[in-house]
This record gives structure tokens, C-alpha cells and sequence, in this order.
């Protein structure tokens, strides 16, 4: 009776963890860094912090991109981490590693 009890418990903790709801795990989306600045990663299209849209490196955790003319440091490549659903780190060449979060409702 006791192992039922068990049994019971584990299946009832399962299918709550199943009813959870799903979190993002996509690198896509508007990114916001407390300086002010901003990008959107959208499938392998980004709005460079700059405010060119180019194509980039993508994958469902991680995007990379050539910085492009015009911006600071045009011709590094920038390669960005999905830490967390709302946190990223960006490196622009050998720089130091930028902090990202995702932006507010609203904010774009």
C-alpha cells in the first residue's frame, strides 16, 4: 500500500511539471542593455545595435553577426549566448562580454 502512495505521489509531481507552462527558449526577440542600447533577433535577421538590418548566424541559443560598416567596430564579429529566457551575453571580437536582457513590454 505504501509503495502505491509512492507511486502516486511521483506520477501526480510528472504531470504537474508536464502542466507547467512552456518557456522561451529562442534567441529571438527586442534586447535591451542598460546604456540604452537595442537589437532585434528575428530567425537569422538582426537590427544591429547600430539600426541596420542584416543577416546573421543563427540557431535557436546563439547568434553571430559581422558588425557592418558605419558602426563602431565594423568587421569584428559579434556572437551572442542565450543565457536564460530573459538574459543573453554578446562579445564583440576579443572585447569584454556584454550583458543583454530582454526588453519590457512595449519597448522595441
Amino acid at each position: 500500500m505504501h509503495r502505491h502512495r509512492i507511486l502516486a505521489a511521483l506520477a501526480g509531481v510528472a504531470v504537474a511539471a508536464l502542466a507547467s507552462p512552456a518557456l522561451a527558449d529562442a534567441i529571438d526577440g527586442n534586447w535591451c542593455r542598460a546604456d540604452g542600447k537595442r537589437m532585434a533577433i528575428d530567425g537569422p535577421a538582426i537590427v544591429t545595435p547600430g539600426g541596420h538590418k542584416i543577416a546573421g548566424d543563427y540557431s535557436r541559443h546563439a547568434f553571430s553577426y559581422v558588425v557592418p560598416g558605419g558602426e563602431p567596430g565594423a568587421g569584428a564579429t559579434v556572437s551572442i549566448q542565450l543565457l536564460g529566457e530573459y538574459l543573453a551575453h554578446a562579445r564583440q571580437g576579443n572585447g569584454p562580454i556584454e550583458e543583454w536582457r530582454r526588453c519590457p513590454a512595449g519597448v522595441s
